[in-house]
């Protein structure tokens, strides 16, 4: 008896706009080794017709994005991603990522929690470009500043017909395979197919339609900051730095004088120190505040009604972060409000010597973040210690708190080479299952160092702190640093008192 597959549907209304062309393929291919198939259904989706009470869609305003905080404009970054699709032999890009679309037009939006972006497809092509989005959320100053750059606005949910629009004209279109989702990809393709069984004739000297599978090359260009873009995050984490003071004397002094709090009191006081500096516009994700044992889960979210309560008793961890106008910040302070224990002091000193082996590394160009993984991680394993994440991810500037491509982690499939101007978080750990957690984490700009010798002819590079807020100091064990670490540390509050106790003057008196 034939033993017939059995189907597995993913249907096109929603799950192939939640899908990345990518990751369906991956699952067709998983299945099929279970004799399972996947097809696309062009049916009605039975959620759809069954939710009822469905939340509308955001419809906040999108902004201008400064120039004083983007640096470059948005006619400049247009001329340099054309200059990408002809060198690539493709005459139209189709652009997904939010957080790309957002800096390549020098907008930002609030449609993502923590993260200042807008939902929206952006199509380029040699002559023009297609910003498809909500026209309810596009002001009159954001329509002039679209005009102006030669972009036109067309409805959010008339993209796919754009995209077999293109196939029709011919267009060989650069897709990023890994960030569009299947719907674009496969409608192209479908309509592709169809002119080329019908023998189409070439039409306005295009020679496709073929799709160009290449990664967008925006995520590189965003990766490397300019001038006025680190700026901005200089600055901002000066004044993040303000709030943090602010926030780390009250909770001393509340805890000691035995006022009862938990884990979401404190976060909720971290926020609204924060949103009293300049520029607030959002926390960059859900704050980690873990007192204990909660310390120890990586990701961890305190909950009301569930939290734990922050003792002098326990280590805390703290890890935030915020958006303002002109930058992202993400930062991490393991603290003790009463007296630590031998083991405890231990972990966080040897946390700390990776930390400082790492924002000390010099190295040549063109090394991925993979490379640099094991500076952070040796103290820990001459003990037989090791934590199970990476130990640093890119940061946007004034967009995502977690972007691409560049990382630095011991999984060695990302061979992204650091480069001057990308900034990375420098965030070694320990996690003690049942008993506390420990992180340090400040973010560093790659940039130039000056090396007495140029082996191979090329340039070496290092990094530039942009997080300054004090090291807990009761938590180090001084005989475990050498004398250099020592003075990294004495070095590096010299200059978080040089940078932020100015701003605090006049603030604390």
């Amino acid at each position: 008896m034939k033993s017939w597959p059995r189907v597995v549907k993913l249907e096109l209304i929603r799950e192939q706009f939640l899908f990345s062309y990518d990751a369906a393929e991956e699952l067709k291919e998983a299945i099929a080794k279970k004799n399972h198939e996947l097809v696309y259904l062009y049916s009605s989706n039975l959620v759809d017709e069954i939710w009822k009470e469905r939340p509308k869609p955001p419809s906040k305003s999108i902004r201008i994005h400064d120039l004083k905080y983007a640096g470059l404009d948005v006619a400049s970054k247009l001329t340099f991603l054309r200059y990408e699709l002809e060198g690539a032999g493709s005459s139209a890009i189709v652009i997904s990522m939010l957080d790309e679309i957002a800096w390549l037009l020098n907008l930002r939006g609030n449609d993502v929690p923590h993260s200042p972006v807008f939902y929206a497809y952006l199509v380029v092509n040699i002559n023009g470009a297609f910003l498809f989005t909500e026209n309810s959320k596009v002001t009159p100053e954001v329509m002039d500043h679209l005009k102006s750059a030669k972009v036109e606005l067309r409805p959010y949910d008339s993209i796919l017909s754009e995209i077999e629009s293109l196939a029709v004209q011919g267009v060989n279109l650069w897709m990023d395979k890994s960030s569009l989702n299947t719907a674009i990809v496969s409608t192209f393709k479908s309509a592709s197919d169809r002119l080329k069984k019908k023998k189409r004739p070439i039409l306005n000297g295009e020679t496709g339609p073929d799709a160009i599978f290449k990664p967008s090359p925006i995520s590189l260009a965003k990766a490397v900051k300019n001038d006025a873009e680190l700026e901005g995050m200089r600055n901002c984490h000066l004044r993040d730095a303000v709030a943090l003071v602010h926030f780390w004397m009250w909770l001393e002094d509340e805890i000691g004088k035995g006022v009862i709090l938990t884990e979401v009191d404190a976060a909720d006081k971290l926020l609204q120190f924060r949103s009293e500096q300049s520029g607030f516009m959002d926390t960059s994700f859900d704050t980690i505040c873990g007192s204990g044992a909660n310390g120890a889960i990586i990701h961890y979210r305190a909950e009301p009604g569930s939290c734990s309560i922050v003792t002098d008793k326990e280590l805390l961890l703290l890890d935030s972060g915020a958006q303002f106008t002109d930058g992202t910040t993400d930062i991490t302070r393991t603290v003790h409000l009463g007296e630590p224990t031998a083991r405890q002091k231990e972990c966080f000193t040897r946390v700390l010597q990776g930390h400082i082996g790492l924002d000390q590394a010099v190295f040549p160009e063109n090394t991925p973040g993979f490379v640099l993984d094991a500076f952070a991680r040796s103290s820990l394993w001459k003990i037989g210690l090791d934590y199970r994440h990476g130990t640093g991810h890119g940061v946007g500037a004034a967009l995502n708190v977690h972007e691409g491509p560049q990382s630095i982690s011991f999984r060695f499939g990302n061979m992204t080479a650091l480069q001057k101007g990308m900034i990375v978080s420098n965030e070694p750990g320990y996690y003690e299952d049942h008993s506390f957690g420990i992180r340090i984490e400040n973010l560093l700009h790659v940039k130039a160092v000056d090396t007495p010798n140029h082996f191979g002819g090329i340039e070496y590079l290092g990094f530039e702190k942009l997080t300054f807020f004090p090291m807990q100091t009761k938590l180090i064990d001084m005989s475990l640093l050498s004398p250099a670490e020592i003075k990294w540390v004495d070095d590096y509050h010299s200059q978080v008192w040089e940078k932020v106790s100015n701003l605090l003057l006049g603030i604390l008196q």
